[in-house]
């Protein structure tokens, strides 16, 4: 097995630049709807020549899923996650909107990395991550007015090497 994250030919920097781009396209975006490639799935996708990320989730309320990276078909980057409402004080709806924004703001600054935070509409979002594009595991979060923990998403990832 190859422990050159860069056999890919793929650096880390545009690896992340990217995913950032895909991200920002797909579910912060509201674009990049496809058929489902499971049965009940929600797929987004987003292409850059021989670059496909594919964004395929389970659920609402609460859900699971898994973000892919291709160079041709060859798989190069994952990350799965899992979310869900830890009280009655959000909707799903809300907390979706509130990561949207949060993620948007985000993105703006060209990272999907490295901790943010961010209010708005009496939410405040938190991302606590640790690690690079190439090896990462983090939680986000979003907080009410009165600082109780509302949601709350899992997440980990990184390279794909063969």
């Amino acid at each position: 097995m190859s422990t050159d994250p860069t056999s890919t030919g793929l650096s880390s920097d545009d690896l992340h630049g990217f995913v950032v781009r895909a991200k920002s396209a797909t579910y912060a975006g509201g674009g990049g709807h496809v058929a489902p490639s499971r049965t009940n799935s929600h797929d987004l996708a987003y292409r850059e020549g021989e670059l496909v990320y594919r964004d395929s989730y389970f659920g609402g309320t609460d859900f699971l899923g898994q973000e892919t990276v291709h160079l041709g078909d060859r798989p190069v980057w994952a990350m799965n996650y899992h979310g869900y409402l830890l009280t009655d004080d959000i909707t799903a709806f809300t907390a979706g909107e509130t990561v949207k924004a949060a993620l948007t703001a985000l993105y703006s600054e060209g990272r999907f990395l490295g901790g943010f935070r961010h209010t708005a509409g009496g939410f405040t979002y938190v991302d606590e991550t640790t690690g690079s594009v190439d090896r990462f595991h983090g939680v986000e979060h979003i907080l009410t007015a009165a600082g109780l923990r509302a949601y709350e998403l899992r997440y980990h990832g990184g390279r794909i090497l063969d």
